[in-house]
């Protein structure tokens, strides 16, 4: 068949683009424009190929082969298949397991069912070598391309380059063109927009029971959440950095060692309720809370249809984005606009059967990953922080500029 095919070891084509873009092989260094990466990848194929691009694959790693929102985006683009194998953690260090299997099965099964003329292979593990062997013997080509090295050395296997037909190099220019190193210390979504509420939390003074035995007062959490955690490098290391709103978790890391619970400020509100052993809440929650319902209470097996399509090929599964999907969805069929002021008076703490079923619904684009079942932390607000903005658009034109 007079086609092409391109083979993508993720691990390998964004660890060496972080390498090189942010001197370190972290994937978390970077962002990444799928759309675009796809787009360059068949370009540049179709373009040393000379044949058009069949399909590209995408082999790469995922806690208990759970699609991420990455993957989620990939999957549903033309011409994209995309491959999970295990990610598993070692001595501190994620690894991935069965990638390198994978692309091989793939590569000989493609070359010996005569499915393409050239195949191009983005990787530099040298486990690979006998599958491209077996597709040159099956009258393949095989094109080997590399990312630009940081330290001007090989990141390749040398046995893969000797025995590839034809070898490439995507440099700076062309990775910058979808891949760029994450400025230090940035956020992962949008605050909230800010409201007075946040500010009684954060000026909420600790009782002095909780920082006894801790040696210093905290640092001063910052006037808005779009600040924090900025400046705390020289705070006591049982003392987490600011992150806005106090969580369970911040309140308890302030209490010493053994020490029994102390009470909570009167005036302050928790906001993550989903941190359980951490302090209890003591106050409850308003009566009104029970009346809001549920969005499976007020979704009929149609929208659930809907909703599952939704999910599956336009929603790629950021934290923040899930929280704005979710709280669309229900603010849409709440129907009655009591309800959304009732929930806006509640802010920053989302009723605690919504809240769950909001945390159920990000479970599902695989952000309880390699959490032990728990959703990070981080993630936890950037989804709470999609949908009070939600929300705060819903009632943007109806809440009095003193509200506000």
């Amino acid at each position: 068949m007079d086609r092409c095919i391109v083979l993508v070891d993720a691990g390998y084509l964004l660890g060496a683009a972080a390498s090189l873009l942010a001197g370190e092989p972290s994937r978390s260094r970077i962002t990444v424009d799928h759309a675009a990466l796809i787009q360059g990848l068949r370009d540049r194929a179709e373009s040393d190929t000379q044949q058009p691009l069949l399909r590209i694959y995408w082999f790469d790693g995922a806690p208990d082969r759970v699609p991420q929102p990455e993957h989620r985006r990939l999957r549903v683009m033309p011409r994209v298949t995309v491959r999970l194998g295990a990610l598993t953690r070692s001595d501190g260090r994620w690894a991935q397991k069965g990638v390198d299997a994978a692309m091989h099965a793939e590569l000989t099964e493609l070359a010996r069912n005569r499915a393409c003329s050239d195949v191009v292979l983005v990787t530099g593990d040298g486990d690979l070598l006998p599958g491209m062997m077996a597709a040159k013997e099956h009258g393949v080509a095989v094109h080997l391309w590399a990312v630009q090295a940081a330290d001007g050395d090989y990141n390749q296997s040398e046995d893969l380059v000797a025995e590839a037909d034809e070898r490439r190099v995507l440099d700076r220019t062309w990775i910058t063109k979808a891949v760029r190193a994450k400025e230090v210390g940035g956020i992962c979504a949008p605050p909230p927009v800010p409201r007075p509420e946040i500010a009684a939390i954060l000026s909420a003074p600790l009782p002095e029971s909780a920082l006894s035995g801790t040696g210093r007062r905290p640092a001063e959490a910052p006037e808005h959440p779009t600040e924090a955690g900025a400046g705390q490098g020289a705070a006591d290391e049982r003392v987490p950095p600011a992150k806005g709103v106090p969580t369970p978790k911040d309140l308890a890391a302030l209490r010493a060692p053994g020490a029994h619970p102390a009470p909570q400020p009167a005036n302050a509100t928790l906001r993550w309720s989903s941190d359980k052993g951490w302090v209890d809440r003591t106050a409850a929650e308003p009566a009104e809370a029970a009346s809001l319902p549920t969005l499976a209470q007020l979704t009929t097996a149609e929208q659930r249809w809907a909703d599952r399509e939704e999910d599956i090929t336009t929603v790629g599964g950021d934290p923040y984005e899930v929280g704005q999907v979710f709280a669309r969805r229900w603010l849409e069929r709440l129907g009655d606009h009591g309800h959304l002021q009732k929930l806006s008076g509640m802010y920053p703490r989302i009723p605690h059967r919504v809240d769950g079923e909001l945390l159920r619904y990000a479970a599902r684009f695989g952000l309880l990953a390699h959490k032990d079942d728990q959703i990070d932390e981080h993630d936890r607000y950037a989804i709470r922080a999609g949908f009070w903005r939600e929300v705060d658009v819903r009632t943007a034109t109806e809440r009095t500029p003193a509200a506000e």
